[in-house]
């Protein structure tokens, strides 16, 4: 897998993140953790590991993905969790697809069929389906789980669609672009699993307002 790159955003992950990285091991994806430097915690719990740190200035899940990309030097990339709750085998899967179809993006999803999560709750679950169905409906996003950020894509189809949101917004800007530039996407079943350690930095209903605004002003720029 040396033409795959994983970029894991970390934040406070001291506990999660080496888990995660060892058992990565054994698939020989290229890793790149991308972080504030502010992080010692989690800059030290994974010292041991042979991979690549990227600082980011700033804060933000999105922020630290859009750097991830910009630093990514690989074919293809994955943006793949540091909390534990993605499946490294999906990779596999994920890649045969967009090999197969000539894909620019595939995205995983919780919400079809062979598709699972342990992690989904009532109010995660009626968000995801507004967000999708908002998706659908005024972007014709062919996906069926906007909200999930396993994502697999070519690196240089990435790095032209100007992505700028810096916050957990980036999960629906990502698909709403490049959609908006013809590119080619699609959803592959996948399973979500708990997080195996440490907290929670998603507030469903502050950043869900967030997305949602994300998801009116894109409605009015062009790709």
């Amino acid at each position: 897998m040396k033409n795959v790159t994983l970029i894991i955003p970390a934040k406070n992950e001291s506990d999660a993140l080496p888990i995660v990285l060892n058992k990565l091991r054994k698939f020989r994806f290229k890793i790149m953790v991308v972080l504030h430097k502010s992080d010692i915690e989690t800059i030290n719990s994974i010292k041991k590991f042979k991979v690549k740190i990227v600082y980011q200035n700033a804060q933000g899940y999105g922020d630290a993905l859009i750097k991830g990309i910009k630093n990514c030097k690989t074919e293809l990339f994955c943006i793949f969790n540091a909390d534990g709750s993605f499946k490294a085998r999906e990779i596999l899967k994920m890649k045969k697809l967009l090999q197969t179809k000539k894909l620019d993006f595939v995205f995983g999803s919780r919400y079809q069929k062979n598709a699972l999560s342990h992690d989904d709750t009532i109010i995660t679950y009626i968000g995801n389906f507004f967000f999708t169905k908002f998706g659908q409906i005024f972007f014709d996003l062919p996906i069926t789980d906007i909200l999930y950020t396993f994502v697999l894509g070519k690196t240089k189809k990435a790095k032209k669609l100007n992505l700028t949101e810096k916050n957990f917004s980036f999960c629906i800007e990502l698909p709403i672009k490049a959609v908006k530039k013809n590119m080619s996407i699609e959803s592959s079943s996948a399973e979500e699993f708990k997080r195996i350690a440490g907290e929670k930095k998603v507030n469903e209903f502050k950043d869900g307002l967030k997305i949602l605004y994300s998801m009116i002003k894109l409605l009015f720029k062009n790709a």
